[in-house]
């Protein structure tokens, strides 16, 4: 039955196949109030793309565009598993971080200069859980944005692929991407990359251009049915207008910048950004004497300064935007006076803190980190609560700061916000594949960033730092690991289409600088080892690039990550052998999974009486993995406690058991808890017993002996020959 349309049209759908499932997308089922609403079906994955946009531009100096993704957990049939909190409130990290990956490839495909509000909301409304339903989400996004009639440059679209028994594969399931060497994201758009998220086991470069070349292919199905649904809705597109600096204006600027910029404000960056600000107020000063209006100095510099300046300032920035472009392009000189390929300066420390359980300090150029490691039983991992079903815990933590003091400026202090969790997941998603298993170390890791200065690529300052900081905390970790940021100048005409032929007019910069990043195309992060890459993220401000020019900023990237790399083990060249003697310590157990019940006990009874009883944490794994924390006296006591409750029956192993019940023929003795053997009457002492309770008494503690256990797993023991 077709659903009453309040709207009084029809509803539109467009379908395909897509990677094995079919794909479907419809317009004016639901939805009727916004500017533009797609239901995305995948599978048994439905999500819902919402866009609204502001009826006239903004009056502020950026784009007002706000992406959200909303987790559902009825979506997975599923309750919060909070006790206090049953309702979805502050998005959890994973959603942040899935609103940051559909807003970087859809952000820069909107014109410079577009001030009209634009909200987009993704809905997960069914969550099938044999796959992430991120991509998906991505889609709706795009595919509602194709209808609104906003100059947006789309459409696009991403995969999330990994590779299994040699072979490229999307939407894996839990258990494939857990046994997939990488986690790719590669969002695109005819035939380019526009965005590139990934977290790896140490993958050749060479594979993951070949996967972006596999995902290039396989979203072009998605990017024609997003096209074919315009069309069948029939698009009106809406009139707006740019905010940019007038022709005039910044002709004027370009005209009175020149011959001032280039080498003049080359080499240490804080004084050139002195020089570049100096310039600024000379311009300011002389323009509004020119174009202020009134009749004294002050009344010109008043009016200049209320209905001009700002419009100047913007002019102005661009045109510095544009020389660090010609330097690099033509000169072949950054704004630093570096080499497209050299690394900033660097200077590191290790063990800066005093009571902490490792630390480091690490210093590229201007920009500055310091992390600070601390490690604690596995019982302090973190419970993640999604929507998604196998939600499981973070045993490895890393935490990024970067106040606004960091970049010279004042600023509110509060809670983290999307950069900040995005970075610091980066900088996790680096480590994370080094990092020893939970049998060979025990803890959990938290690993703390606090940005101490901000000049570009503090998210490899932040990787680098923790590698560093798990090093002389004592994590033995598998390989150091090492990041570095890479930017792109692209030598193009403004507005060109960058093809694979224009390989040879990209400048691949190594270690991206403020500067750099702001005037630049691209900026690509990259982190690995010497054996390769764990982890990448790639943002740019063209409309998509060839894989060709990624290649080669991949490529350039290896040659830089391993110049950092050798400059930190030259700081620390291997983890430490010990931990702090801060740190907690930390003995650890495997058990069968069959006796973890015996050590719990009924309702936790015998935990927590070996807690209360020790002094010493106790924590169990479903894996059978028991560590034990705390004194060593403690951890001593409830260790031997726990490796007598699964303890197994050992023959010719001499105990120290209780006598549970006397008979006219022998004893039961209790050896282990809940284990009883017979010690029969002529097995009690070596000379002749008339009666057992002559002998024994209940509860009376003796030593025996395990002499046989039959195969009906019955112990038979003596007390004969062993000295009481």
């Amino acid at each position: 039955m077709e659903i009453i349309n309040p709207k009084g049209v029809e509803t539109v759908r467009v379908s395909t196949e897509w990677c094995g499932r079919e794909l479907t997308l419809e317009v004016n089922r639901v939805g009727f109030r916004s500017t533009a609403s797609v239901l995305v079906s995948y599978g048994d994955t439905v999500v819902l793309g919402s866009v609204v946009v502001g009826k006239k531009p903004v009056v502020q100096d950026f784009f007002p565009l706000t992406i959200d993704y909303e987790e559902k957990f009825y979506a997975a049939g599923k309750i919060s598993g909070s006790k206090f909190i049953k309702r979805e409130g502050k998005p959890a990290d994973e959603a942040v971080l899935v609103g940051r990956l559909i807003d970087r490839p859809i952000r820069p495909l909107f014109p410079k200069g577009y001030r009209q509000e634009v909200q987009v909301v993704t809905t997960v409304l069914s969550m099938d859980p044999s796959f992430r339903p991120d991509v998906i989400a991505m889609l709706a996004a795009s595919s509602a944005l194709m209808l609104t009639g906003v100059p947006f440059d789309g459409p696009i679209a991403g995969l999330r692929i990994g590779r299994l028994n040699g072979e490229f594969r999307a939407f894996l399931s839990p258990e494939e991407r857990e046994q997939s060497i990488m986690d790719l994201v590669v969002a695109c758009k005819d035939g380019k990359v526009v965005m590139v998220e990934a977290g790896m086991k140490e993958v050749p470069e060479a594979m993951i251009i070949e996967a972006m070349h596999w995902a290039v292919k396989n979203v072009q199905p998605v990017l024609d049915s997003q096209r074919e649904l315009a069309e069948k809705v029939g698009v009106e597109m809406q009139e707006y207008e740019l905010v940019l600096p007038d022709e005039e204006i910044q002709a004027r600027v370009d005209t009175w910048c020149a011959g001032k910029l280039g080498e003049q404000v080359r080499g240490n960056v804080l004084e050139r950004q002195k020089i570049v600000d100096q310039l600024k107020d000379e311009m300011n000063a002389e323009f509004a004497a020119q174009y202020g209006e009134g009749e004294t100095e002050e009344e010109k510099i008043a009016d200049y300064t209320e209905r001009l300046q700002g419009e100047y300032d913007q002019a102005f920035d661009l045109a510095v935007h544009k020389e660090v472009r010609r330097g690099i392009v033509e000169d072949g000189v950054r704004p630093d006076g570096r080499k497209l390929d050299e690394v900033r300066p660097l200077s590191s420390q290790v063990g800066v803190l005093p009571r902490v359980h490792g630390s480091s300090l690490f210093t590229r150029g201007l920009t500055q980190a310091m992390n600070i490691v601390t490690l604690a039983p596995l019982s302090f991992a973190q419970v993640v609560d999604t929507m998604e079903v196998n939600d499981g815990k973070r045993r490895y933590m890393h935490h990024y700061n970067a106040p606004s003091w960091t970049v010279g400026e004042p600023g509110r202090i509060g809670s983290p916000g999307r950069r900040e969790i995005g970075h610091g997941y980066l900088a996790e998603r680096a480590l994370v594949p080094v990092l020893p298993d939970e049998e060979e170390f025990p803890y959990a890791i938290r690993s703390v960033t606090e940005i101490m200065s901000q000049n570009g690529s503090t998210s490899m300052a932040a990787t680098c730092s923790s590698c560093m900081a798990l090093m002389d905390a004592g994590v033995p970790i598998k390989r150091p690991v090492s990041g570095v940021a890479m930017g792109l100048m692209m030598d193009v005409p403004k507005g060109q289409e960058i093809m694979a032929e224009d390989v040879d007019k990209a400048y691949v910069l190594t270690d991206l600088m403020d500067a750099e990043d702001f005037a630049g195309d691209m900026d690509f992060k990259v982190t690995g080892t010497t054996e390769g890459v764990t982890a990448l993220q790639m943002d740019m401000k063209v409309h998509g690039l060839p894989v060709e020019v990624l290649e080669k900023a991949i490529e350039q990237s290896r040659a830089g990550r391993h110049f950092i790399l050798e400059h930190m083990l030259g700081v620390i060249s291997q983890p430490r052998p010990e931990i702090s003697k801060y740190a907690p310590r930390i003995e650890k157990l495997m058990v069968e999974q069959d006796k973890i019940g015996a050590i719990i006990g009924k309702g936790g009874e015998t935990i927590n009486k070996i807690t209360a009883e020790t002094g010493a944490t106790v924590d169990i794994e479903e894996s059978g993995l028991v560590t034990i924390s705390g004194e060593t006296e403690a951890i001593e006591k409830a260790l031997n406690w726990v490796k007598s409750l699964v303890e197994e029956p050992e023959v010719g192993k001499i105990y120290e058991g209780t006598v549970a019940t006397i008979k006219d023929f022998g004893a039961f003795v209790a050896i282990l808890p809940g284990i009883d053997g017979m010690l029969h009457v002529s097995q009690i002492s070596d000379k002749r017993v008339e009666n057992v309770s002559d002998v024994l008494s209940v509860g009376q503690k003796v030593k025996v002996k395990l002499v046989a256990i039959d195969d009906r797993g019955r112990l038979s023991l003596s007390m004969r020959g062993i000295e009481q």
